[in-house]
C-alpha cells in the first residue's frame, strides 16, 4: 500500500520529528516550507504559505509529487507566533498569522482532499493555547483556537468519507519557535516547568509519536488531544 505524509513546516521542530517518524514507517514524506527538511528521503516544496498567492504558484508541483496514494496523511503543522497584546495588535499582523496558521491549512485541504481515500487523515497542530490564553501572544492564541474549530468543522464536513481528523495540542515543547519566543533567561524556563506535572518541556519526538498514533487511529476522529505532560492546576 502506498502511503504519503504531506506536512507543512518540517524543516525543524515538531514537523521535522514527524517527518522522521513517518519516513521510518514507510511513508513518502512531502514537506511544504520555506526551508528544506534536512532528511535525505524527504521531497521538499519550497513555499511561503504566508503569501496569499502560494497555492496558485505551487499546486501543480504539490499534486505531481503526491501522486495517487492509497493513504494520505495531511499534517497542518506550520505556524507563526508573534508578540502583541489586544491593545497593540495590528490588523496586518493578525492577517499574516491567520494566513499561515489557519487559511493556508484550509487551502491545502481543498487541494488534497480529492487525493484522499479511506483511512486517510487530516491532522491539525493546535496548542495548549488553543484551549486557554496567556498575555502578549494575542494573534497566536486567536489562531490556535481557530484551528480547533477548523478540525471540528472538518470532521462534520467529511462524515461518511472514512477520512478522520484530530487536533493535537502540544504544551511547552522544546522547539526553536519556543526558544525564540521565550529568550535565554533560565528563570523563565524554571517558571514554566514548575507548572508542568513532569517538571520538564515536552520533546518534539514525543509529539511526533502522538501524531503518528492519531494518523493510525480513526476512533479519535473529531478529537482534541492534549500533549503537555500534565498541567498543574492552581
Amino acid at each position: 500500500m502506498s502511503k504519503v505524509l504531506v506536512v507543512t513546516g518540517a524543516s525543524k521542530g515538531i514537523g521535522l520529528a514527524a517527518a522522521k517518524v513517518f519516513s521510518s514507517q514507510g511513508y513518502k514524506v512531502v514537506n511544504l516550507s520555506r526551508s528544506a527538511c534536512g532528511l535525505s528521503d524527504v521531497f521538499n516544496v519550497r513555499v511561503d504559505m504566508s503569501d496569499t498567492s502560494w497555492l496558485e504558484s505551487h499546486s501543480s508541483e504539490i499534486l505531481s509529487i503526491v501522486g495517487s496514494p492509497d493513504q494520505l496523511v495531511l499534517l497542518h503543522n506550520a505556524a507563526m507566533m508573534t508578540k502583541e497584546t489586544v491593545e497593540d495588535l495590528s490588523g496586518e499582523t493578525l492577517r499574516m498569522v491567520l494566513q499561515l496558521n489557519v487559511v493556508a491549512a484550509a487551502e491545502l485541504n481543498t487541494l488534497l482532499i480529492p487525493k484522499m481515500g479511506k483511512g486517510s487523515s487530516i491532522l491539525y497542530i493546535s496548542s495548549t493555547l488553543g484551549r486557554k490564553a496567556v498575555a502578549n501572544t494575542h494573534a497566536y492564541v486567536i489562531s490556535k483556537h481557530a484551528v480547533i474549530g477548523q478540525m471540528r468543522a472538518t470532521c462534520q464536513d467529511l462524515v461518511g468519507s472514512l477520512i478522520h481528523t484530530a487536533a493535537i495540542c502540544p504544551g511547552f515543547t522544546e522547539t526553536e519557535m519556543l526558544k525564540e519566543h521565550l529568550g535565554a533567561n533560565p528563570d523563565v524556563y524554571e517558571q514554566i516547568t514548575s507548572g508542568i506535572a513532569h517538571h520538564r518541556l515536552a520533546q518534539p519526538q514525543e509529539i511526533a509519536d502522538c501524531i503518528f498514533f492519531c494518523a493510525q487511529t480513526p476512533v479519535v476522529n473529531g478529537a482534541i488531544l492534549d500533549a503537555n505532560l500534565g498541567q498543574i492546576e492552581s
